[in-house]
Order: C-alpha cells, then structure tokens, then sequence
C-alpha cells in the first residue's frame, strides 16, 4: 500500500479487586517505564504487570495464591535466542510442567496444602466460587531470528501451549489470556521455524513457573514461597 500503518498492540489485567481499584498506573507511570527501559535481567515477582496476579481461584479469591511476572530465555545451537515474558493471573493453578507437581492450587482451609482446581471443576458438586472474567494471562514471546510476519503469529500461537503445560484449567471462560510475539531480526539470518517454536513453548513454560516462584504475598494472598516457610 500506500502507506506503512503501525500496529499497536495491547491487553491487560483484571487486578482492580485486591485491595483496592483506586490505585493503578497512569500516564506517568508508563513514561517512567519507559525511561527505566534497559537490556538488564527484568525484575520478577509481585512488581510491574504481576503486581496483583494471583492464581488458583476455583474457590474464590480467599482460597487463592499470589503470583506474578516470571521471564526464561535460551540460545538456540543456531544462535537465535528465544525469551518469554508472562504475567500470570490464571483462574487455574499452576503445575510444574516437567513433574506434574501440584505448585499452586486452591488452598485448603483446614489441613494445609492446595485442592486440584481441575478435580473441582470435574466433581459432580464441585463449587466454582470464582466470578467469570476476572482473569487474564498475558505475555510476549520474542526472538533475535529473522522472520515473516506469518512466522511470528506461528510463534505467538505456540507460546499458548506453554501456558496450557503449566497453568491447569487454561484458556477458560473466565480467562482473557493473550500472548504477543516479535521478532527483531538482528540474530541468524536463517533459524528452524520448528526449533523456534519448541523453544517458544519451553521459556513461555519456564516464565510462568518464575511467575509464582519469585512472587511474594500481597492483600492478604500468600504466595508459594511463603506457604513453604509457614
């Protein structure tokens, strides 16, 4: 065409409910992000996007687990290197993708430890005491590789089966999830689309499980790492 139209791109989290919805970010707020922008190791936890995540509300948000915004990357033997960032605020709970473990579920009021959110939404009188799109997972895959435009949405698309190994039940109807993808172009010139995308899910996997293990407690929501040590 004519003309080169930009395309922005954007989403959010439904975080207003804790503690409290007259607090949140605005102009001001996002020049000071990006004037802190750098290439150095992002912050991770309860800070930024993951601020008021939380996960593992199939029993409402009483039952549920703080969590956060977690990063992974690696370099692939061609030298293109993948990352993934993802700030995690699942209705489901989180599951350690190479074990199966159990990270973060619905916790339990009377013995300790976590419910399975998939078993209560499969009991026969399982309650769901979650109200419906107050959720959302978001999150951006990027790599150095040289791509088209079609090979990035590739990308984007794949990132979802790193969210769908780590965060059980994923892609509800009470979640917004949302995963952007880009890439830059200053790395190898030639790099296998099937490499890039297996590595897309492994650090969009790794990201989310840095979300819940960096996150610390917040409103009242503990995280993992303070469940352990209580």
């Amino acid at each position: 065409g004519p003309a080169i139209v930009p395309i922005v791109s954007s989403a959010i989290l439904f975080d207003l409910g804790l503690i409290t919805h007259e607090v949140r970010p605005g102009s001001e707020e996002g020049l000071a992000a990006c004037e802190a922008a750098s290439t150095g190791p992002l912050d991770e936890g309860s800070v930024g996007a993951g601020t008021g995540a939380t996960v593992a509300k199939a029993r409402g948000i009483n039952a549920a687990v703080k969590c956060g915004i977690g990063s992974a990357s690696l370099r692939l033997p061609g030298g293109a290197v993948v990352a993934a960032v993802v700030a995690v605020n699942a209705y489901g709970g989180v599951y350690d993708y190479k074990t199966g473990r159990l990270m973060a579920g619905p916790r339990r009021a009377d013995q300790g430890g976590f419910e399975d959110p998939m078993a209560i939404l499969l009991e026969v009188n399982g309650s769901d005491e979650a109200p419906p799109m107050t959720n959302t997972t978001i999150g951006l895959v990027a790599t150095d590789a040289v791509l088209s435009k079609e090979e990035v949405n590739h990308l984007a698309g794949l990132s979802h089966d790193g969210l769908a190994l780590t965060i059980r039940p994923c892609h509800t109807m009470r979640d917004g999830d949302t995963m952007f993808a880009l890439a830059t172009g200053r790395g190898p010139q030639t790099s296998d689309l099937t490499a890039l995308g297996a590595a897309t899910v492994e650090v969009t996997a790794r990201a989310v499980l840095r979300a819940a293990e960096a996150a610390t407690g917040l409103g009242g929501v503990p995280s993992i790492s303070e469940l352990a040590h209580g």
